[in-house]
């Protein structure tokens, strides 16, 4: 079983439409997937109409419940939630002064059986509970918008995956990197493409997720976009996304030392990342 956390600390980037999407498409090609919602907001709980009435993830960072107790089906075959609602934000106070939270998450994990990926979905910030995702996973996939400042943060959050790495979670690498809200028409986007392709390589993965107006109803109805329109943009872009990964959880988490390997790789990509903003300054055409 494979554990990917979802993470860009910058909101609106497209993280939990990722996660329910690509879960989703993930369960279309018949692999057993798990999505935790990890942000107090419960969109993605939201965006599957689940219902987030106790026990949720907060009780079970309390370990008032099991990660099991509180698995709820979401309807679309292959993909169960565990949701959360606002309650969840609790967490950043009561964690505080506490010796070993950063585990909790993961601790909860370990028991898990019958799924082939657990997604985190985790908050816009990297506070308590996206270190505890980050230290409960084994790969972090990131959501890029194709848009003007791009990459602003993400040297802070690479920044966090490599301190995390040396301080909790030495397995911790990067699964890669997702393109989203591509809009074909703008100059902007193409660049922004050209540029992390450039910077990134192959971490960045070929599917890219446009802008898509079916992408934007699905949560609406509480149904991933494969069930909402599987013909349109969006959703084969995310069934593409899922064909991507498919090899990768099949050979299951590397070693720790293919991760550490990779570490050296992310710094040097962050260094010339940071970049990125100032050779993108040219906006969009009008």
């Amino acid at each position: 079983m494979r554990i990917v956390a979802v993470v860009n600390q910058k909101g609106g980037v497209g993280k939990t439409t990722t996660a329910i999407n690509l879960g989703a498409a993930l369960g279309a090609f018949e692999k057993r997937v798990l999505l935790v919602d990890c942000d107090p907001q419960g969109n993605a709980s939201r965006g599957l109409a689940v219902n987030a009435t106790p026990p949720l993830l907060y009780e079970v960072l309390r370990g008032e419940a099991t990660l099991a107790d509180c698995v709820r089906p979401t309807g679309f075959p292959g993909l169960d939630i565990v949701p959360s609602n606002r309650d969840l934000v609790g967490v950043e106070v009561e964690f505080v002064g506490q010796s070993g939270w950063e585990r909790r998450l993961g601790d909860a994990l370990d028991p898990l059986e019958g799924y082939d990926l657990v997604l985190l979905d985790c908050p816009p910030s990297l506070g308590h509970l996206t270190i505890c995702a980050l230290t409960a996973a084994d790969g972090v996939l990131i959501p890029l918008q194709c848009e003007y400042f791009a990459l602003e943060g993400i040297g802070e959050l690479l920044a966090t995956l490599k301190r995390v790495r040396q301080t909790l979670n030495p397995e911790l690498e990067i699964t890669g990197i997702v393109l989203t809200m591509f809009d074909e028409r703008t100059r902007l986007s193409k660049d922004v493409v050209s540029e992390v392709r450039r910077h990134f390589g192959d971490r960045v993965y070929q599917s890219i997720v446009p802008r898509n107006i079916r992408l934007a109803e699905a949560p609406s109805h509480g149904i991933p976009v494969l069930q909402y329109d599987i013909k349109s943009r969006g959703a084969q872009a995310y069934l593409g996304l899922a064909r991507e990964m498919l090899p990768a959880l099949a050979a299951g988490p590397k070693s720790a030392s293919a991760s550490g390997d990779a570490a050296a790789t992310e710094v040097s990509a962050l260094e010339s990342a940071t970049k990125v903003g100032d050779a993108s300054d040219r906006g969009p055409d009008r």
